[in-house]
């Protein structure tokens, strides 16, 4: 054991054993030097057995690949509305996953009314109204128009909404906060097809609507069409799957995945937004004074600590390392602190680049764990200056009655016997 390092000369950082993000760098060696030898006296005791995978040929390549068997427990957690197998939403798995990117068969999805099995042969993208020239685009004449690629987030109003009640839900971080996910998005931006179709006097704002049976629509600001929005036919460099919009969907970044219509048919250009069912019976929040707030669009600054986290289980005191994401709708996240003493004391984390504009952010810091109950916390801030808010500070802003936009602090508290679970604090 001689490669470990002796505790009395980490550099701690924080209350409760947070080492300093710099640990990382200097002793990266040093913090894995326990499993480094018992991992090498096993491979020695068992160099002269040849395992059975060695003594026959392997199975025959595939046109599309598969994961491996032993992988088969990564799976979205999938939840219906009542009486329903298309209305609900299936969750990624947060704490299974490292880095930023989401597989696309793990992304998130949250549905109105299934997901419709559209033809791109027949499938139209109409552009109509305040415009001078409606135009119609399919599949094929969308690709030759210039592409752009984005590696950013995409993350339910709803999300992380459990933690609104009054009793900490006993679940793992992607079943609380996993309507959230990350890809490289690629599509062509709707300013340049509006530019086509050619603006007419008035033009405030887009009604999108959507293929499927629930015929989604959502009012969008001129202001984000022409920022930054795109019509998204690729994902992680294959074509969108069904269930994230296939053919088309429209993707704006850093705002609330229902806004970001999928199976995308139809784009109004009006003056004035529309109020359809989907912005008026659904994601608004009532407020305290009894008024509703509508059209809140962006995404607060928010964060997760992945692992360890709801459901999971530490191996006995020792090192171990508190890893998570951070994302903010307004734009990239330059710090993330974590606090192992329940707030009392706080610490930068490690951040992993490339630190992009609305996208996931992954954030890493060192912990010494002596064994005791532990509080963990993480709150990120973004370069607008945002910082994450408590859950206290949340709630006494916006009530009890609201359903969107939740982006409070999460915390885990680590029992003695080393099981992980949600907590209040």
């Amino acid at each position: 054991m001689s490669r470990q390092k002796n505790p009395a000369s980490f550099e701690f950082a924080a209350g409760n054993g947070l080492l300093h993000r710099r640990e990382f760098l200097r002793g990266g060696a040093s913090l894995g030097g326990a499993a480094a030898l018992a991992f090498s006296s096993i491979t020695q005791a068992q160099s002269t057995d040849t395992p059975l995978w060695m003594k026959v040929p392997g199975r025959g390549m595939e046109g599309y690949g598969q994961r491996s068997r032993y992988e088969d427990n990564t799976l979205r957690t999938v939840g219906s509305a009542a009486g329903t197998v298309g209305a609900g939403a299936s969750r990624t798995p947060l704490e299974r996953l490292e880095g930023v990117i989401t597989p696309s068969a793990l992304h998130f999805e949250r549905h109105h009314n299934g997901i419709p099995d559209i033809d791109p042969a027949q499938h139209r993208l109409l552009i109509h109204g305040l415009v001078e020239r409606p135009l119609f685009f399919d599949l094929e004449s969308l690709s030759r128009y210039p592409l752009v690629s984005r590696i950013q987030f995409l993350e339910c109003s709803g999300n992380g909404r459990a933690n609104i009640g009054a009793t900490p839900a006993q679940s793992t971080a992607g079943e609380l906060h996993g309507l959230l996910s990350c890809s490289d998005w690629t599509g062509v931006p709707l300013s340049i097809l509006l530019d086509e179709a050619g603006l007419a006097p008035g033009a405030a704002w887009v009604a999108a609507e959507g293929a499927d049976s629930a015929a989604m629509v959502r009012s969008i600001p001129i202001e984000k069409i022409l920022d930054d929005a795109i019509v998204a036919i690729y994902q992680n460099g294959e074509r969108l799957r069904p269930g994230n919009g296939y053919p088309m969907r429209l993707f704006l970044p850093g705002w609330e995945g229902n806004a970001s219509v999928k199976w995308l048919r139809r784009l109004k250009v009006t003056a004035e937004p529309v109020m359809a069912r989907d912005e008026t019976s659904k994601y608004t929040d009532l407020q305290p004074d009894g008024h509703a707030r509508m059209f809140t669009f962006p995404m607060g600054v928010k964060s997760v600590i992945t692992s360890p986290s709801g459901g999971q289980s530490m191996n006995g005191p020792g090192l171990y390392q508190i890893s998570g994401v951070a994302w903010s709708g307004a734009g990239a996240i330059r710090r993330v602190e974590v606090s192992a003493d329940g707030g009392r004391t706080w610490a930068d984390a490690a951040l992993t680049e490339p630190l992009l504009s609305k996208s996931l952010t992954r954030f890493r810091i060192p912990w010494r764990w002596n064994g005791d109950a532990a509080v963990l916390l993480s709150r990120a801030i973004d370069d607008t200056g945002a910082q994450q808010p408590s859950r206290d500070a949340l709630l006494s802003d916006r009530g009890l009655k609201f359903n969107y936009h939740y982006n409070a602090v999460q915390s885990w508290v680590v029992a003695q016997s080393g099981e992980v679970s949600n907590v209040y604090v």
